[in-house]
């Protein structure tokens, strides 16, 4: 294979991997935020506590979390013909990535706001704050440095499992690497899409710890 076209076939794959990352990243942060704060404020001692809430959102977090994502990606392949008329390709590659990143990351934002100060939350209380006060002035600025580090972390596991991805015709990296890398035992793909890889986690880690230092200022 001539190098031109394994640069073709790198530049089409890795847009698709990065199609795929950022749609099913952003959705998870739109949906797993509120998911950990909401796994916070209704735990025990939380600003709106609700147990029975509490434990029914736990139990569904960790019910997704449990399931190797090559299971969930097989197990949810009719809920992606429904969503989106097919189960190949990039798109319907972002049904099952989103799902197994929700509740990956609202554990992981729920660490983080669960280690805002309390005495910032009582004082906010004591000054006649409400629940959403709490939330917006405490709570979301305070973890924030905590919260884009865990989205990275995010970000660079959906990678990896995008790559997995390509087992079942999902696109990108992986499938490339699995179609002619491994199928047809062109080395030199296999190793070029490591490359990319190699760049592109340590890439998107660098801009993340990055922000987190811009953001942190204790």
């Amino acid at each position: 294979m001539t190098t031109d076209i394994i640069l073709g076939l790198l530049w089409r794959s890795f847009w698709e991997t990065i199609w795929m990352t950022g749609a099913s990243g952003l959705i998870s942060l739109v949906i797993g935020l509120p998911l950990g704060l909401a796994l916070v404020i209704t735990g025990r001692d939380g600003i709106a506590e609700q147990l029975t809430v509490n434990r029914i959102l736990a139990a569904l977090v960790n019910g997704f979390r449990a399931v190797p994502f090559i299971i969930l990606l097989i197990a949810l392949i009719p809920l992606t013909r429904l969503l989106v008329g097919t189960a190949l390709g990039t798109t319907a590659a972002i049904v099952p990535l989103t799902i197994a990143a929700i509740p990956y990351y609202a554990r992981i934002a729920e660490v983080s706001l669960r280690e805002v100060d309390r005495g910032l939350i009582d004082a906010v209380r004591a000054m006649g704050g409400n629940r959403w006060t709490i939330i917006r002035e405490v709570l979301v600025p305070e973890a924030l440095p905590g919260i884009v580090a865990g989205f990275t972390v995010t970000l660079v596991t959906l990678i990896g499992a995008s790559a997995m991805a390509g087992t079942i015709g999902g696109g990108g990296l992986g499938d490339l690497a699995i179609r002619y890398g491994y199928q047809r035992f062109e080395t030199d793909v296999m190793i070029a899409v490591v490359i990319v890889l190699i760049i592109l986690v340590c890439g998107m880690q660098w801009l993340g710890d990055r922000l987190v230092a811009k953001l942190d200022h204790r």
